[in-house]
């Protein structure tokens, strides 16, 4: 019985967490029918999955019966901050990093098929790639997938590719990009998550040898020239060795 009930619990989790994850900054309240048809799932099912959110504070309802995130995801939130903070120094780089070359940079962890930004320091020029602490994006396309997947496993990248738009044909594309970044020592996109932006990324390998990070320039695809990428690179190399010189949150 408990190895029977053990996989309809795992269901009920992950369809909490996945009512959780339709909030977002262009929806922080959701009224019970944009869940029901947002969720998929039955108004029966959303209601208990409501209640038991709200009962333990990670739901909330707002003064015009919406459901907004709860108080006890600040403490959450305020541990999270806390465990990927970037040490002042490794900050201090970044920001150097960002001042010296005038485009944005960012620095971002797998998580499954994803990539999730977990620091960032804005360039100083007006038009510049908008990717925020947090944000999670997929990892099929783009310079920084390129970097964090030097060392993927063959299953992993499979999986990826699956999650792309071209479905498993993508493969050997993501195979091909994997490589040239591999003889290179840094990759780079052009237009492939989003058209007229660009991006150079570097892996930053801890000190076992393994990829734990990528650090990338990000921005308009005008201002990424031939000799600018190389002058990127040479910059988000030696910055890279500095962050698991100073160490990292993350890095064992």
């Amino acid at each position: 019985m408990a190895a029977e009930a053990e996989p309809a619990g795992m269901r009920t989790v992950q369809r909490a967490i996945d009512i959780l994850g339709l909030l977002d900054e262009s929806r922080p309240a959701l009224s019970i029918r944009e869940i029901v048809a947002a969720s998929g799932l039955p108004k029966t099912t959303v209601l208990r999955l409501l209640g038991t959110l709200r009962l333990n504070g990670l739901l909330w309802v707002d003064e015009h019966g919406r459901h907004i995130a709860g108080p006890a995801l600040l403490r959450w939130a305020r541990l999270a901050e806390q465990a990927w903070r970037l040490p002042p120094a490794a900050a201090v780089i970044l920001r150097e990093l960002a001042a010296e070359h005038r485009e944005t940079v960012h620095l971002y962890v797998r998580r499954d098929i994803r990539r999730v930004c977990i620091a960032q320091e804005e360039g100083p020029q007006s038009l510049r790639q908008v990717v925020r602490v947090g944000d999670e994006l997929p990892l099929w396309a783009g310079g920084v997938s390129r970097a964090l997947l030097l060392d993927a496993p063959e299953a992993l990248l499979r999986r990826v590719a699956e999650s792309s738009p071209y479905g498993a044909a993508h493969l050997d594309t993501l195979r091909a990009w994997i490589e040239e970044a591999r003889t290179l020592g840094y990759a780079t996109s052009h237009g492939e998550r989003e058209e007229g932006l660009s991006a150079v990324a570097v892996p930053v390998r801890g000190r076992a040898g393994a990829v734990t990070a990528a650090l990338s320039f990000g921005g308009p695809s005008t201002r990424f020239t031939d000799e600018r990428i190389r002058r990127f690179a040479d910059g988000l190399t030696a910055a890279a060795r500095e962050l698991v010189r100073v160490g990292l949150p993350f890095e064992g």
